[in-house]
């Protein structure tokens, strides 16, 4: 326990009981998705684990100086009194928007039915059927279970930033713009989480009646019944074609994940934006070499210059890491749906961007250059459509 103890010492005070929580939740995950054979276990707390450790860096105030227990929350002498002695607005007011983006997600993984323990992502068996058993666990323990906890702790650090590095200040302009931008965000992706929980009670309730009764009528669409913002007027051929292709998804392929991506952005750069950011400095003209220094001595003499502006890549590591985690993930994920639907999926990504709505525009664009844009869209849109999107 000594051993573990001085290792733990040797961590900075400010990741010192996040990085012993995430280990326990790593461990837990883990051997958890052993014991089962269902390795959702990270899926399940991805919801929560971020606002944990944003309560962590906002709330540090109300933690002691020694931990009262196992796991329990407590606030290192070393990060100074002035950490300790109030709150910071602007982690206060990250806090707040982290918790709204918890209720949104809470929500959808609720009625998705993903926090039942026997409940498993599709695309986790997709990949254990394409793999060896030994290669699956070690992804199970490397990247489902560790690199994805490390992932959730990161998306803490904006907020520790703002909490311990910066003056607790008012908050200024930017605080106010990005907040807003963040809500405006989130309503867009519960939008889109609604629209496509409607597309799938539409599709089932329809392939259910055409198996037992024998015929493509199905009851008409009661569009009361869902959200604001995701009473679409579906088709049989939308059921046909098997992935939702309307409302937000016909300008992105994936809008909850771009508006996934950019709520985290807005986090990350809430602090950096700010006037109080103590992580700015100027351009360090004083290290860029000679062309004399840089002829004679490359690459060693352009390391110093190269060290320090990786300082602005290291701040934007938290959304940096989350949207090469989603870009890849969509990869495989789309793989699979084009494996189900190849004529109309392959239509689809031909149309509509991956998940800027530019390069949908940009896509469409083209296909009236080549002379097919009105084939690709009756296969992504159906014939009803075709005036209205050409």
């Amino acid at each position: 326990m000594d051993n573990l103890k001085d290792l733990f010492d040797t961590i900075p005070p400010g990741y010192q009981w996040p990085a012993q929580f995430c280990i326990a939740m790593t461990l837990v995950t883990w051997v958890a998705s052993l014991i089962t054979s269902n390795v959702s276990q990270v899926d399940r707390l991805w919801t929560f684990l971020p606002f944990i450790y944003s309560a962590y860096y906002a709330l540090l105030p109300l933690w002691p100086l020694d931990p009262l227990f196992f796991l329990c929350p407590f606030m290192p002498k070393s990060l100074g009194w002035a950490a300790a002695r109030d709150f910071s607005p602007r982690a206060v007011l990250m806090l707040v928007l982290i918790f709204v983006w918890m209720l949104r997600l809470s929500y959808n993984t609720y009625r998705r039915g993903l926090f039942k323990l026997q409940d498993e992502d599709y695309r986790w068996a997709v990949l254990r059927s394409k793999v060896s058993p030994f290669l699956f666990q070690v992804i199970n323990l490397t990247f489902i279970a560790a690199t994805q906890n490390v992932l959730l702790l990161l998306l803490g650090i904006p907020t520790k930033t703002a909490s311990t590095l910066q003056p607790h200040t008012s908050l200024v302009a930017s605080d106010y713009i990005l907040a807003t931008l963040a809500l405006i965000d989130l309503a867009f992706e519960f939008t889109s989480d609604n629209q496509q929980w409607a597309f799938h009670q539409y599709k089932h309730a329809y392939l259910a009646s055409e198996k037992e009764k024998g015929t493509s009528k199905v009851e008409p669409y009661d569009k009361l019944n869902q959200w604001l913002g995701a009473r679409l007027d579906f088709t049989p051929a939308d059921a046909k074609r098997g992935f939702i292709t309307r409302g937000l998804w016909a300008y992105s392929r994936h809008p909850n994940f771009l508006c996934e991506q950019s709520f985290w952005w807005i986090i990350t750069l809430m602090p950096l934006l700010s006037r109080q950011n103590p992580l700015y400095i100027p351009f360090p003209w004083h290290l860029v070499p000679s062309l004399s220094a840089i002829l004679h001595g490359f690459p060693y003499t352009l390391y110093p210059l190269i060290s320090h502006l990786s300082g602005p890549v290291n701040d934007l590591l938290p959304a940096l890491a989350l949207s090469l985690l989603f870009f890849s993930s969509t990869l495989f994920t789309e793989s699979i749906s084009a494996g189900k639907y190849p004529k109309e999926y392959k239509a689809y990504q031909e149309r509509v961007g991956m998940f800027s709505p530019l390069r949908t525009w940009e896509k469409g664009l083209v296909l009236a250059w080549r002379g097919r844009k009105k084939h690709v869209e009756e296969i992504v849109w159906g014939s009803r459509d075709k005036d209205k999107k050409e």
